[in-house]
């Protein structure tokens, strides 16, 4: 069974940055795709930010240009760095990972993703 678990999640002022990491147990970021999503309470769901097992990236429009991701297989560990941060940004961040469903291009179809983790909070002020 694997098992994911974020890190990162702060308050922070608009403009600046973080670092979130999401520690995965087992062999899933090397096997297949994995991908950031948010949340807020007045909002939807939303995919960020994923890569697929061929390596392809793809990132919300929202956040072109001002996040990337990126993953280290050796440590399995997935990351998310977020620059210019504004209060839009403001939600719980999970990581997925796909087991049943081979992506092989990354995805921000939540409905790919079968493993969550618990989620770790972004608050930006002004």
């Amino acid at each position: 069974q694997v098992r994911l678990q974020e890190y990162g999640g702060a308050s922070i002022q608009a403009g600046g940055s973080l670092n979130l990491s999401c520690e995965a147990s087992g062999d899933a970021l090397r096997s297949n795709c994995m991908g950031w999503f948010r949340q807020s309470p007045d909002k939807e769901r939303e995919g960020v930010a994923a890569i697929g097992s061929y390596g392809t990236k793809k990132l919300a429009a929202s956040v072109k240009g001002r996040f990337s991701v990126s993953k280290d297989s050796s440590k399995s560990t997935l990351y998310l760095r977020m620059n210019s941060l504004n209060e839009d940004d403001t939600a719980m961040y999970y990581c997925a990972a796909a087991q049943e469903v081979y992506c092989g291009f990354a995805t921000l179809s939540a409905e790919t993703f079968d493993t969550w983790g618990q989620g770790t909070q972004v608050t930006v002020s002004s």
